[in-house]
């Protein structure tokens, strides 16, 4: 799906419905990948969830600024379309709720190992053969594979 090309409501109402649902088993497919923690599944959906995100944004604020493109539709149909929307939204929730989870898990691993790199290197505090402390090596960053 490219565009919502439909003049008539009622066939408008059935493509976005059709966007709508599809994009919430993309966003779906997506929060499973989270929820198991594979966050790296969750990259093959990124592609198509942007491109029908982006669609449905921009069907979404033509519709605020003109009702009248789905206001004639039979009102069973627009019923349809919210129930769609309800749950596109539901799923949304998920996902968010499962990106914060592993953004968190994240975190706390990062923090771990930064830890325990600085707690390793204070222990390599040592006097040299002139009596003096040797310093140990300046904090330096720790580089993440983007693909880790």
């Amino acid at each position: 799906m490219t565009a919502v090309t439909a003049e008539e409501a009622g066939e408008r109402i059935d493509q976005l419905i059709l966007l709508t649902d599809r994009l919430t088993r993309l966003v779906a497919e997506q929060a499973k990948a989270f929820e198991s923690r594979r966050p790296q599944d969750a990259g093959a959906f990124v592609e198509e969830t942007s491109r029908l995100a982006n669609l449905y944004r921009h069907e979404s604020a033509r519709i605020r600024a003109n009702r009248g493109l789905i206001s004639a539709a039979p009102a069973p149909q627009r019923l349809r379309l919210r129930r769609a929307t309800e749950a596109f939204d539901a799923v949304l929730a998920r996902q968010a709720r499962a990106v914060g989870a592993a953004k968190t898990v994240t975190e706390g691993l990062v923090r771990a190992i930064a830890e325990e790199v600085a707690s390793q290197r204070q222990k390599g505090i040592s006097y040299g053969s002139n009596g003096t402390q040797n310093r140990a090596a300046a904090a330096t960053a720790i580089t993440l594979n983007k693909r880790a």
